[in-house]
């Protein structure tokens, strides 16, 4: 299901007639914020697992070599 361009207009409007044409900037500025936080917030779990994934093959290898 997509957005159609009527769709985004009525839903523009809206956000205009509720929130003013002020405070607007505002909004998306905290909303920029938000998706920035947000995307930070991933990437150090992506690299938490990874760090992670490294140790735990790093001690599998460890072990494999003192079996052999």
């Amino acid at each position: 299901m997509r957005i159609g361009t009527q769709e985004l207009i009525i839903i523009l409007a809206i956000v205009v007639i509720v929130f003013g044409p002020t405070q607007i900037p505002k909004l998306t500025k905290m909303f920029g914020k938000s998706v920035k936080s947000f995307r930070d917030g991933v990437s150090e779990e992506d690299a938490e697992e990874k760090k992670d994934e490294t140790k735990v093959s790093e001690t599998k290898a460890a072990e494999d070599e003192k079996k052999d």
